[in-house]
């Protein structure tokens, strides 16, 4: 190229140096001078044209202008850059292609927006699941069509960690999973995929385990009654009968403690138990949940520690608390060896209110922690037989703190003992009343 360039400008000179001795056989060198540079830039104005003209439509098929020197390896390069463009172009349009097929042939809907959920493009899918249409949704914002608060917020919240449930805005009996990733400039793919099956077996489970605990709970109170009379006569009973009266009753006792936790979490899973929001003492809670817990230890003469260092109120259902917050304290007697130590905490910080109930018992190997809030899992079945446990325990904190918009974390290592620890947000901390301040102090 340097060299073409060379040879150019040789050629440029000499030809301005043509004219210029042309001019001098005439006797002006200057006017001779003068032509030439004209000749050039008319030359050059024209080869400009043509580039303009051609540049302005260019094709596929059109040929670059022919021409010769400086402007004909311009036109030739220009040829060649625009030949390989095409074919780039058509490569992508080959690719783009390909994976729109792909994503149509997908079952699961798919839909791209940008940052402001501004619909860019969707597949088949999306538009049977959430009835979209493609000639006048385009461009239109997402939150005009899927116009369920959940979804706005859950769009808004840019924590896609775990994906939302919503019913179908086109066909309400489709049931569908949402998730969201984030990619390039702050846009978004959306993936709503059809768990209407899931969904339905489900609420199957959930009403079974539900109507069989209650339709056992009637024959069982009567069978419990009956064993109570029998424990409380025993000494009319042969002493061979005496023994095996005891265990029923034992046993009696355990199965009315799980089917009082299977309707339990039953109720709160349903909906059918509602949160009623109220302003609860978390203080005072906590004290006599630890006072039962005292009781329920009883000769193994654990040792309690309660922090309390945030005396605000907490905006939640107090039954439902109760019912989580005991079942960590009590799983902490039950698993804790006799004279262990058990702390119960409940501190506030940037991120929100947090209860804590650490032990010194045997701990959870982690490969354990991601499933024991599962209904009915057991890290170690033996070390439940004893303790008459009912697996629930978990289960029910996990969907107590769901419903007041928490979490729960568990910490645990082998010999290290154990910590469970309820998260609840900064927005249900309540101050107390003042008057009710004055009386504490």
């Amino acid at each position: 190229m340097q060299d073409n360039w060379s040879r150019y400008l040789r050629l440029i000179i000499s030809g301005l140096a043509g004219t210029t001795l042309v001019g001098l056989y005439f006797g002006e060198p200057l006017y001779g001078l003068v032509v030439g540079l004209t000749i050039y830039l008319w030359l050059t104005l024209m080869q400009a044209r043509r580039l303009f003209r051609w540049l302005a439509h260019p094709s596929a098929t059109d040929e670059a202008p022919r021409s010769i020197g400086f402007w004909g390896d311009i036109f030739n390069n220009l040829h060649k850059l625009h030949q390989n463009h095409l074919r780039t172009q058509d490569r992508l349009r080959a690719q783009i292609n390909r994976v729109q097929e792909s994503t149509n042939a997908m079952r699961d809907g798919v839909i791209m927006t940008d940052a402001r959920g501004t619909m860019e493009w969707w597949n088949g899918s999306a538009e049977y699941l959430l009835g979209f249409r493609r000639n006048t949704d385009r461009g239109q914002y997402i939150h005009n069509l899927i116009r369920t608060p959940a979804f706005k917020s859950y769009f808004d919240s840019r924590d896609y960690r775990e994906p939302l449930e919503i019913h179908s805005p086109a066909r309400p009996h489709i049931h569908l999973q949402i998730q969201i990733s984030l990619f390039g400039d702050d846009d978004r793919l959306i993936v709503a995929k059809d768990v209407t099956r899931l969904y339905q077996l489900e609420q199957m489970r959930r009403d079974f385990v539900g109507n069989v605990s209650h339709e056992m709970r009637t024959p069982l109170t009567v069978i419990s009654g009956y064993l109570e009379t029998l424990v409380d006569h025993a000494d009319e009973l042969p002493p061979k009968w005496r023994r095996a009266i005891r265990t029923m009753a034992a046993q009696s006792s355990r199965m009315e403690a799980l089917i009082t936790d299977l309707i339990l979490l039953s109720r709160i899973e349903t909906g059918e138990q509602t949160v009623h929001d109220s302003l609860t003492d978390v203080d005072q809670l906590i004290q006599q949940i630890c006072q039962d817990a005292r009781a329920l230890s009883g000769e193994k003469q654990h040792e309690f520690t309660v922090n309390v260092t945030d005396h605000r109120l907490l905006k939640g259902d107090e039954s439902q608390l109760r019912s989580a917050f005991s079942n960590l304290v009590f799983n902490a007697v039950k698993y804790t060896p006799a004279g262990g130590h058990i702390t119960v905490s409940w501190t506030t910080n940037r991120e929100g209110a947090h209860l804590s109930v650490k032990d010194t018992g045997i701990g959870i190997d982690p490969v354990h922690i991601p499933r024991l809030t599962e209904r009915f899992y057991r890290a170690d079945p033996s070390r439940h037989k004893d303790t008459g446990g009912t697996g629930l325990g978990l289960a029910i904190v996990k969907h107590v703190l769901l419903n007041h918009d928490g979490n729960l974390e568990i910490r645990s290592r082998i010999g290290d003992g154990s910590e469970f620890i309820c998260h609840f947000p900064r927005e249900r901390l309540e101050e107390r009343a003042p008057e009710a301040t004055a009386g504490t102090e």
